[in-house]
């Protein structure tokens, strides 16, 4: 479906979360191709779990601290910091921002947006890391190609090191929707499809309770604020009923999410995603929100 060029010059430009400020001055020898860029983010990160896989142990201060950036800014600050090099040359794990799969995400739609590609950031579920047959949560890059129209892009899997721990057999930009399921999808999946609750989380019910209906609820929420370009933490909360984590959705939010989840599945239409996080109280991000840091516990934030 063509895209309209209201929606593709609203992808195209920086959001608050993406903007890299006076630190754009270091954007000005990148490459304008998507995965070239992918693969430079990939280069400047690395995740909080992959420390064994680099050969690397994180200082505790960067594993508890570096993801709890919300802004790119402040990332490539930390980047730079470490190393002055030009961000096309690639760090050593010590020299990394220790972040997680959002921040990845972030940063490549960063630099397409830089590039005037638009982009945008996808919450949902990836089959393709750890157990056969989980679908663990998971943000990729959503970025406009104009012969093919948006891809999937999965910027962590483009170092060949990385993908070769993984079932990873199609190209990283251009990632099959039936390995990764955007949260609407997912949630149509398990409420429609016959798929396993259990089978949609951070992890598997025996590991902890943030699995099933209530998380890929949350999930949904944090990929239509994305598709506002408000790309907040992935553990930043609001709308939320008063159910803890692992516990059943009451039926009226479960009818609610089956009314959200089609607006934000398949070809999404931008003006029904922006007219539904405008007007609706639930599932617009309010100006502060309940964070819940997975090293540095709970705390109220008031977002930029």
């Amino acid at each position: 479906m063509p895209e309209t060029p209201e929606a593709l010059a609203f992808y195209a430009t920086q959001s608050t979360f993406s903007d890299p400020g006076d630190l754009a001055r270091h954007y000005a020898d990148l490459p304008r191709d998507p995965a070239q860029l992918a693969r430079i983010a990939r280069d400047l990160l690395i995740h909080r779990v992959e420390g064994d896989l680099f050969g690397h142990t994180h200082p505790a201060d960067r594993l508890h601290n570096d993801a709890e950036s919300r802004y790119i800014d402040d990332i490539l600050r930390l980047v730079v910091e470490r190393n002055a090099a030009a961000l096309s040359v690639r760090r050593e794990p010590g020299d990394r921002f220790v972040g997680t799969c959002r921040d990845f995400t972030l940063l490549h739609c960063s630099f397409l947006r830089h590039a005037g590609i638009p982009a945008r950031l996808r919450s949902g579920f990836a089959d393709y890391f750890g157990t056969t047959g989980f679908h663990g949560d998971h943000v990729v890059t959503e970025y406009w190609d104009e012969k093919q129209g948006w891809l999937l892009a999965d910027a962590q899997l483009t170092d060949p090191a990385v993908t070769a721990n993984w079932p990873v057999d199609f190209d990283p930009m251009d990632v099959p929707r039936d390995r990764f399921l955007v949260a609407g999808e997912a949630w149509r999946a398990i409420r429609a499809g016959g798929a396993d609750e259990t089978t949609f989380g951070l992890h598997r019910p025996e590991d902890g309770p943030f699995w099933g209906e209530r998380f890929v609820a949350g999930d949904i929420r944090l990929d239509l604020a994305a598709l506002n370009k408000v790309e907040t933490l992935l553990w930043d909360v609001w709308g939320e009923d008063e159910g803890e984590p692992g516990s059943p959705l009451p039926e009226s939010s479960r009818e609610f999410y089956d009314r959200v989840a089609p607006v934000i599945s398949g070809e999404v239409s931008f003006e029904a995603a922006r007219k539904l996080f405008a007007e609706d109280d639930i599932l617009r991000t309010p100006q502060t929100v309940t964070c819940y840091a997975p090293f540095n516990g709970q705390s109220l934030v008031t977002l930029r």
